[in-house]
Formats: C-alpha cells, structure tokens, sequence
C-alpha cells in the first residue's frame, strides 16, 4: 500500500522520549527510531524526534512543561496533529496532554496494538487483537468519567457519570467475557492438532519482528507464508509438518515477531497463538545481523521466552541476512549453535537443516534441496 502523505487526513506525528540521565539519550533515540518505523507502518509520517533528559516522569504530562510548550507551538504552526510517546502514559497523563497540546496524543503500546489490528487476517488474530486492546481500554474508561465528574461536578454530575461508566464498563466486560469463550474453544482446537503432533520433532521460529522468520520458514518448508520488509507481517503461527527433504516428519512453526516494550495485553491475548513456542521441542532464534541494535534485540526476545515460560528450550541461534554483513560476527553465547544464514538469498541453509537433524537425532546426509 502507498500511502500519500499530502493527504489532509494523514496523521503526520511528532515522536517524544524520555532518557533519565543525559548518558542514556543516545539508546533513547535509538528507541525513537524503532518508533518511528512503528508509525509508519501504522500509516503515519514522522515530522520530528523529542528526547527530553529528566530524573523523572512529570506525574501530570510525563515530560516537563517546558516541552508541551515547545510541542505546542510545533503543532500550532501546522507542521503535525500528533504526538506519540515512546513509554506508556497514564490516562490522567493522556487526557492532560490532550487538553494542552489539543491534539492526539498515543503511546508506544496503543500504537502496537493499533498495527496488530491493521494486520490482523484470521479469526484467531482478530479475536485476540480485539481483546488485548478491551483489556488495555477498560482501566481507562474509570480515568475518562473521573474527569467527566471533575470537570463539570456539581449536582447531578455523581449520579448520571456513575451510571454511564457502569453500563461502559460492564459492557466491556462482557464484550472480554465472549472474546474469552471464543478463543478458549479455538485453544481446544489447536490443543488437539497439537497432541496428533505429539511424536514429531516440534521446531519453532522466534526473534525480533522484521528479522526474516516467515522468510526462512518458506525456504525451510516450501511455504507461502506472507513476507514484507516491515514490522509484525506475521500475526499468526504457521505450521507445517515436512518430510520431503528430511528423514522425519518435523513440524516447523512461524510465530509473530517479538519486540521491545510489547503490551502486557498482546502477550496475554497471544498466549495461545505463542503455545507453539512453549511446546516446540526446538527453536531457531532468528536474529538480523545487519540491524545495529542486534545485540538488545537478542536479549529483548530471550526476556519474552522466559515470560512464556519457553526460555529452558535448546535453540540454534540463526543469525540472518548475512548477506548484508558479510563481517558480522557472532556475539559469544555459550548456550547455543551459531548458524549464519541469508533466507533471502538461500545462503548457510545446507549448514541450518544439518544441525536441525542433529538436534532431532538423526544421522543422515541427505542432500537439502531448499
């Protein structure tokens, strides 16, 4: 899709972050460009990058007065109608920089969960998406009429914002409740398909979002599964049973990309799409070795796994698009097999099934016809 950015309803954003100390302002506009590729997969176009050094989190704006000033007159002067911030506002914080800035105002977690309902393409997807964003907006709802009765008080503010927050909340609740008993018989579904699997050797991709996994999981199981050069592609896990090419039947999964920051919400609402990974026998921990910030992203997906619980599964690290960084070194990890590859470009590929069989237990040499 081409999205045209002279298009009066283009959001066109100003990206803000916070760094505790000046020493950490260089990883916080790293962060911001990280941001700054969310957005624009969300279909926005980034006008400018705040980083404000400041001990701590002002309780009402987040940032400092002083910046919602500057950011003010940044947007008054026609140039943005939005502002994102790189950590999670409060909805106090939220609504506060609303009033001031007069202006839309999101964070890094409603931007996330908005891609994840732009791309989301199957039932399952949609369902969790859906969910992860109710239980993100439901705390949010008591912040909205707690300002209602604030700002307008008096008599007959109490009864009638109670009421109407009430019917909100309940509402929500329920809309949570259904989502629920629909995923939980799509979890029973998918606990049968996984328990027919049970005796094959079970193999997950995981890794940062936008390293390649759905690439590589094409060339490894002759797949189609849809590949794009930006962030969260794959929303659901893919899985393929092979045998052509390998001495066993091996299960290969595709699962949705990791990355710093997720929601608490996402990684609840996904747990079930993430049960591939819990209960792979194998993971191919696919990283991009052309991406500078390979080593934080590394760490950010093992944080995921242990959150899981998938954190003590043997893996192969696969260091990907090679062909980018034909000097790229591997990082010591004494926990692992280093394989470097190019999905893309079907480099290293003979090198990655070998060490898959050896780790299924197979003596073979097979010839691989990726």
């Amino acid at each position: 899709m081409v999205i045209d950015y002279n298009k009066p309803d283009t959001e066109r954003a100003i990206l803000v972050g916070l760094a505790g100390r000046s020493t950490e302002k260089g990883r916080a506009h790293e962060s911001l460009d990280e941001l700054g590729r969310l957005a624009a997969t969300a279909g926005a176009r980034v006008i400018d990058k705040r980083v404000q050094v400041r001990p701590k989190v002002n309780p009402a704006f987040y940032i400092g007065k002083g910046l919602v000033d500057e950011l003010r007159g940044r947007l008054d002067n026609g140039g943005a109608n939005c502002v994102v911030f790189d950590d999670p506002l409060t909805p106090a914080q939220q609504r506060n920089l609303e009033r001031e800035l007069n202006a839309k105002v999101i964070d890094r977690s409603i931007l996330i969960l908005d891609i994840f309902a732009r791309q989301a393409r199957t039932a399952a997807a949609r369902l969790q998406v859906e969910l992860a964003q109710l239980e993100y907006t439901l705390p949010r709802l008591t912040g909205a009429w707690v300002h209602f009765s604030k700002q307008y008080g008096g008599i007959g503010a109490k009864g009638p914002g109670e009421t109407q927050l009430e019917i909100d909340r309940r509402q929500v609740r329920d809309r949570i409740a259904r989502l629920k008993r629909k995923l939980e018989k799509l979890d029973t579904q998918r606990a049968t398909q996984r328990k027919k699997r049970q005796r094959l050797f079970k193999v997950a991709l995981v890794g940062y979002t936008n390293a390649g996994k759905s690439t590589l999981f094409n060339r490894l199981t002759k797949a189609n599964v849809s590949t794009a050069n930006k962030l969260f592609t794959t929303l659901d896990s893919t899985t393929r049973v092979m045998s052509a090419g390998y001495p066993c039947q091996i299960v290969f999964s595709d699962t949705v990309g990791f990355i710093k920051k997720l929601p608490h919400q996402l990684v609840e609402s996904f747990k079930s799409t993430l049960e591939e990974v819990h209960t792979a026998d194998l993971l191919l921990h696919v990283a991009d070795c052309s991406d500078e910030n390979i080593v934080e992203h590394i760490q950010q997906t093992r944080s995921v796994l242990s959150e899981i619980d998938a954190g003590g599964i043997p893996y192969i690290m696969v260091y990907n698009k090679i062909d980018a960084n034909p000097s790229f070194v591997a990082p010591l990890d004494n926990g692992s097999t280093a394989v470097m590859i190019s999905a893309a470009e079907k480099i290293g590929l003979e090198a990655l099934r070998a060490e898959i069989i050896a780790r299924a237990g197979i003596d073979t040499k097979a010839e691989f016809n990726a």
